[in-house]
């Protein structure tokens, strides 16, 4: 592969032209494609199969009055001011008048027609719906929806919006995020080079790759279903892998001029080394991200392949259009800086660590660790099991009303209906009876229901039978993301005949709280097959890169502790509401869908440091035969740029902590953790201290293996030998 790599890249130095234009071609091309297209992200999450679906399949082919988005508008006077004043009321009915009016509205119930005033008659509900999928309806629908409530509002009422779709819902991009990420990322790299040209390059080739990725996920959105959540999934591992993988191989790229290496020499050599590594790193995380498609559910195969798509555009443009930008860029990559404190700093320590690589911190760090192995590891894997521990009380659901910041609608709205009606009237449940024959049937079920433990209301959503359905709303006694809600929709799927009866009729239980708690349940009960796909895989990459299952087992290992305490730091901070000042969050439960994308993402990203470390340790291995050694100067080689590496990657993903999306700020703050402490604390710690103790055995493997299984090369060595003219 090596040879391959370095091949490759001196053809990309010397087309540099071409390549350049060509990558310009296809960012212009998707940039158009995806204005052209008008795609639009959502985050409605269904999975085909599930009771839920099957519910709204069966409203949409019969009922579709009901099957499509539905929005509650919430009514709220204070004071001594009621909602069934004159004034007020007068000023309610003619906005669900106006409501009705609303292109892609179904229906406009009014609160005063379906009794949904609260007792004290300071707040009332109003139901709107649409003809329409919640991901369909409009902005300007929405803006219309806002419009025409303006009478009420001007008659004192204070309007609020929830349901599966409102004004408001589609949180509006913000470039934040992404801007803090590389400012932060660009000082790092200074720092790192000690040059200006060094530290842009990286964030430009990656910039570009992102451009191209994220254009396309919303081109494709326009005729696939692509959760939100995806293009900032996406963002994320696009940026900060294209800037690792650039980091790489530039780092290697400068040591190789520094030690008098030519232009175009130094740049294959380095893709043909680095790159080498950058491959087994980028297609490990590739392997992760697609195997999220094993689940069986549609939004996370989705953002598994736009994710997987970020990161084969990054590998893809750090060994062709990084060659090329290193071409044009020349010997400016090591035109160093100087402080006014320090002149020459910056060219002195990158001298030491190309030409004495023993006198940097990194090394070390890396003698210390070797010396005092048995303490560090004791140390290092005691420090992941306790922040593993928060991980043991995790409670899964999807976000609600009550997980979003005072300042959004929806918390609004949750919090009056939960004060004047229960917090079970802000995700009731649809009951839908198929093959009924009278609305009497429809109300004596209504009435059974009534009488259940945990229901606090059942009505008939409708006044009368249509196409053989009949439609019961049911507000559980809980809040939609309580615990005791998903037992009441178990129990009434469990129980179903009792409610049935002689009636012929067969249920369904839906709505927009089942429809969450089976996507909560499919995900927990994915979770164990996805973690057996993806490792096995990994270890089949892992094993044919380095030759050895004992390096893969490791690496596994490791990544669990990671995964494990990055985990339970995230229930620490979220769920138990640790970080409720500190980040301005508002305590919730976990997001179901989370734990699976950790599992991904964060295996992904260790097996990329575990590739750079390990490779360089194998490469002096192969050189010196001294294990214990090539441990001390591999990790000691490595540790400078995976340590600006994991910072970059670590500070892309806090930076996402900015947004005002309380399901954003939870991907960033988990991604960052484990990061963190699979860089610093797994893989340039407890990974050099157990190498140290096992030494040489490490890389043994059966004669049969090196007989069958090709050898990849990763550290370079056919290269080298082919170069030195052996």
């Amino acid at each position: 592969m090596s040879i391959y790599l370095f091949r490759l890249a001196q053809w990309a130095y010397r087309r540099r032209r071409l390549v350049l234009s060509l990558w310009l071609v296809v960012a212009v091309a998707t940039i158009a494609i995806s204005v052209a297209s008008g795609g639009k992200t959502n985050d409605n999450f269904t999975i085909p199969g599930t009771e839920s679906q099957r519910t709204a399949d069966l409203l949409k082919a019969k009922l579709p009055a009901l099957a499509g988005g539905q929005t509650q508008v919430v009514f709220a006077t204070h004071g001594t001011v009621k909602v069934t004043n004159p004034e007020q009321r007068a000023g309610i009915e003619a906005a669900v008048a106006n409501l009705a009016k609303v292109s892609q509205v179904a229906s406009a119930a009014s609160p005063f027609q379906t009794n949904a005033v609260s007792a004290n008659g300071q707040v009332a509900l109003g139901q709107v719906m649409y003809t329409a999928q919640p991901a369909d309806v409009t902005d300007a629908t929405l803006d219309a929806i806002q419009d025409a409530t303006a009478p009420a509002r001007d008659s004192g009422v204070q309007v609020e919006y929830s349901g599966s779709v409102y004004p408001g819902w589609r949180l509006a991009p913000s470039e934040l995020p992404e801007l803090v990420g590389i400012v932060i990322a660009f000082i790092i790299l200074l720092v790192t080079f000690g040059a200006f040209v060094a530290a842009g390059l990286p964030i430009l080739t990656a910039v570009i790759g992102v451009a191209i990725t994220i254009t396309g996920v919303t081109a494709l959105a326009s005729v696939v279903t692509i959760a939100s959540a995806s293009t900032t999934v996406a963002l994320m591992l696009g940026l900060s892998c294209g800037i690792d993988y650039g980091l790489f191989i530039l780092s290697r790229h400068r040591n190789n001029l520094l030690q008098d290496h030519g232009l175009e020499e130094s740049i294959g050599l380095a893709a043909g080394t680095a790159g080498s590594s950058v491959v087994f790193a980028a297609l490990t995380v590739i392997i992760a991200l697609c195997g999220l498609s094993v689940v069986g559910i549609p939004f996370l195969t989705v953002m598994g392949l736009a994710a997987a798509a970020a990161v084969a555009i990054a590998l893809l443009i750090s060994l062709t259009l990084l060659p090329a930008m290193l071409g044009f860029a020349g010997d400016k990559v090591t035109n160093f800086i100087n402080t006014p404190l320090r002149p020459g700093h910056h060219g002195e320590v990158a001298m030491t660590a190309a030409t004495e690589p023993h006198k940097t911190f990194g090394a070390a760090w890396a003698r210390f660790v070797v010396r005092y192995r048995v303490p560090v590891l004791i140390g290092g894997v005691g420090l992941l099991v306790l922040l593993a521990v928060p991980a043991l009380s995790v409670e899964l659901g999807l976000p609600s009303g009550s997980s979003k910041p005072t300042s959004d609608t929806s918390r609004r709205a949750y919090d009056l209906t939960t004060a004047a009606f229960g917090p079970g009237f802000n995700g009731p449940l649809q009951v839908v009876a198929d093959g009924v024959t009278s609305q009497q049937t429809v109300q004596n079920m209504a009435q059974e229901l009534g009488k259940l433990p945990g229901v606090a209301a059942a009505t008939p959503a409708t006044a009368t039978v249509s196409h053989g359905i009949g439609v019961i709303r049911v507000v559980p006694k809980t809040g939609p993301s309580d615990p005791a809600t998903a037992d009441l929709v178990t129990s009434l799927r469990d129980n179903r005949a009792a409610i049935e009866g002689s009636s012929g009729a067969k249920i369904l239980i839906g709505g927009v709280t089942a429809s969450n708690i089976d996507v909560s349940s499919k995900l927990s009960s994915a979770l164990p097959v996805f973690l057996v796909v993806v490792i096995g895989l990994a270890f089949i990459l892992l094993t044919f890169a380095f030759r050895t299952i004992l390096v893969p087992i490791k690496s596994i290992i490791g990544f669990l502790l990671s995964v494990a305490a990055a985990f339970g730091a995230q229930v620490a901070v979220f769920q138990w509401g640790w970080g409720e000042k500190i980040f301005g969050i508002t305590k919730a439960e976990t997001i179901s869908f989370l734990p699976i994308i950790m599992l991904a993402i964060i295996f992904g990203l260790s097996s990329d440091y575990e590739v750079f470390v390990v490779s360089r340790i194998k490469e002096d291995f192969t050189k010196t035969d001294d294990a214990r050694g090539a441990v001390e100067r591999g990790t000691g080689q490595s540790a400078r740029v995976v340590t600006a590496a994991a910072l970059i990657m670590f500070s892309i993903f806090v930076a996402f902590m900015f947004s005002k999306d309380a399901t954003i700020k939870a991907i960033g703050f988990s991604f960052a953790a484990g990061v963190f402490l699979d860089a610093f604390v797994v893989r340039l710690t407890l990974v050099p201290a157990v190498m140290a103790m096992v030494r040489g055995k490490l890389w043994y493997h059966p004669q049969w293996f090196s007989k069958y299984v090709p050898d990849p090369d990763i550290e370079g060595e056919k290269l080298q030998h082919r170069l030195s003219g052996g």
